[in-house]
């Protein structure tokens, strides 16, 4: 691959042990791997490629730790634009039935098109049903076209309507075909070596759509294979109330008796986690996906995030669905994140710096890689910049740093996927969006028609 050069930026900010932040810093990489960072007079003056960013504050790329990409399609979505979690699932599930690969593959690639534009580079996606012949293979493919740093959730739903749980039971899967198929791609496409561009996660939806046999055999599945478990916990009053009443334990407690506790664990939301359960999770190293701003639009409420962290407990961002977020800006989410803790427990609550980490190496954390979330030596060559010129940061550079998140959301100037540029000056390379969006846009009028 060559070797890149970026230099001269106005600040770049490391993310490393020492949480460096060098004016007129830079970076060398080698292939795919960072090679030197520091002022870029004492890093080499030649490359293959050479990225002059004056004006620009570099980073690590920004890591998504929760995503349903396909919910994209259903954006805004009339009939779920004032609904809580339950009301709006039970409106969008009958759209979501109607899901074909080619709409799986479309809304992957807008989607991660979204979150690379946005400064991020390595993302999760949460993909849990499977109509009309649908597999994960359709968003994994869509991923290696576009360049994504790739976290595929084999998702599922067990349990439907005749069951006692929440979703259809055209939506649900029989558990053994279920194992069956996440065995398959943890042997087939899972790639456990540093630097690995895909990696699968076990990932049964919620309490509220499988069954605690499930749980237990995808925890037994995934530890067999080393592979990482992922579901949602504790979204809200209502998935408190539903766990409370169908196994009679809080959320935190039915995970801990299910063995969905412990370092290879992270649970989306958990808004509603109690104060035993970030007791729990701190000790045993249970990770969390904090997505604020799904958790307003659908008044979920405020999770204590600051709590987590005193606690101990590893806390990356997520977007979540487009369709509870109706956006999939990573830097916009790390904005909502210091705003929101503000809101609920005050100014201190969360600082810029520390919302930024919880975007970088926070996610990279609870992901399980130590190869990216950082700029250092030896790590992933995965690096974004943002142009400071902008009339966005105008007045905002006392603290350039800061003014990513305090300033309005601003797009990704540069962005560095495994030492490749996937976007420059502003625009993505490794894929024309135009014709994506103008399908995607076609599918997502079908399928809300019930043309699909």
């Amino acid at each position: 691959m060559g070797t890149i050069l970026l230099k001269n930026a106005h600040l770049l900010a490391t993310f490393d042990e020492g949480r460096q932040e060098i004016a007129g810093g830079g970076v060398f990489v080698r292939d795919h791997v960072i090679d030197a960072v520091g002022p870029s007079g004492e890093l080499p003056d030649r490359a293959d490629r050479v990225f002059d960013l004056a004006g620009h504050v570099v980073l690590p790329g920004l890591v998504n730790t929760h995503h349903h990409m396909f919910q994209s399609l259903t954006r805004a979505v009339p009939a779920a634009q004032d609904a809580e979690l339950f009301g709006w699932l039970g409106a969008l599930y009958p759209l979501w039935a109607r899901l074909t690969p080619e709409m799986i593959r479309v809304s992957t690639l807008t989607a991660m098109a979204e979150l690379l534009l946005s400064g991020c580079t390595t993302t999760s996606d949460h993909l849990y049903l499977y109509p009309n012949g649908c597999r994960l293979d359709d968003s994994i493919d869509a991923a290696g076209e576009i360049g994504m740093r790739f976290h595929a959730c084999r998702g599922s739903m067990s349990v439907g309507e005749s069951k006692g749980g929440l979703p259809p039971d055209r939506l649900v899967e029989d558990e053994r075909a279920i194992l069956a198929d996440t065995q398959r791609l943890i042997e087939t496409r899972h790639d456990p070596e540093p630097f690995s561009m895909l990696r699968i996660g076990v990932a049964p939806c919620s309490p509220f759509t499988v069954s605690p046999e499930l749980m237990r055999e995808s925890a037994a599945l995934a530890r067999h294979h080393g592979v990482r478990l992922h579901t949602h916990l504790a979204e809200n009053t209502s998935d408190v109330a539903y766990s409370r009443e169908k196994f009679g334990k809080t959320p935190a407690d039915y995970a801990r008796t299910l063995e969905w506790v412990g370092p290879d664990v992270w649970h989306a939301h958990c808004v509603q986690l109690d104060q035993a359960g970030i007791e729990l999770f701190g000790r045993t190293g249970t990770g969390v996906a904090h997505c604020p701003s799904s958790n307003m639009r659908l008044a979920s409420g405020i999770a204590p995030v600051r709590r987590m962290l005193d606690h101990g407990i590893g806390v990356g961002l997520g977007v979540d669905g487009s369709a509870s977020n109706d956006g999939g800006h990573m830097l916009g989410e790390a904005r909502q994140a210091l705003l929101l803790q503000r809101v609920g427990f005050g100014p201190a609550a969360l600082s810029a710096r520390r919302a930024l980490e919880l975007a970088t190496l926070g996610g990279a954390r609870v992901l399980g890689r130590d190869d990216i979330g950082c700029l250092a030596p030896g790590m992933a060559a995965d690096i974004v910049a943002f142009d400071l010129e902008r009339i966005g940061f105008a007045g905002g550079l006392h603290d350039p740093l800061a003014a990513l998140l305090f300033c309005a959301p601003a797009q990704v100037s540069l962005s560095l996927v495994h030492g490749r540029p996937v976007v420059e000056e502003g625009r993505l390379c490794s894929l024309d969006p135009r014709p994506v969006l103008e399908r995607h846009n076609r599918l997502a009028a079908d399928l809300v028609r019930g043309e699909a």
